[in-house]
């Protein structure tokens, strides 16, 4: 579906694709965003409200069903997509190689291995089993 959207006084055409996929992939300017619109049920109602549509973010296409996504430091591991967090397979102080598997995440029924694309020692945890985190949080700090 093609559209226009009008963002400070500037027109985009916005070319959306199947709006019933997660996450929504839309093209602007020839550019590939994807969108991942979440579902907020209000307190008491059982109700679900209308999707709120998250800023879009530049992506790549990805290249395995792993992922490894580090901050611009790289000191932080950080979630590269909304899920809950089911597995914690290091602790603060474990040593880990580049391509170990951190910890594993679960989104939209599927399991993601997140994996280190560095050496070095874990210095923190963010997150717990069951916790569920946002795209781009961070998951785990490195200490070095």
């Amino acid at each position: 579906m093609k559209m226009k959207v009008v963002i400070d006084n500037q027109t985009y055409e916005v070319d959306v694709k199947n709006i019933h996929t997660r996450p929504v992939i839309a093209m602007v300017e020839d550019e590939r965003y994807e969108v991942w619109p979440e579902m907020e049920t209000p307190v008491g109602t059982g109700a679900t409200a209308a999707p709120a549509v998250a800023v879009p973010e530049q992506v790549q296409s990805p290249t395995s069903s792993s992922a490894s996504v580090q901050g611009a430091g790289g000191k932080d591991v950080a979630a590269p997509l909304p899920g809950v967090i089911v597995a914690v397979l290091v602790k603060p102080g474990d040593p880990v190689t580049k391509g170990q598997e951190l910890c594993t995440l679960e989104a939209m029924k599927m399991k993601n291995g997140i994996r280190s694309n560095r050496d070095g020692i874990i210095a923190s945890l963010e997150v717990a089993v069951g916790d569920q985190v946002g795209h781009g949080q961070v998951l785990m700090t490195f200490s070095d």
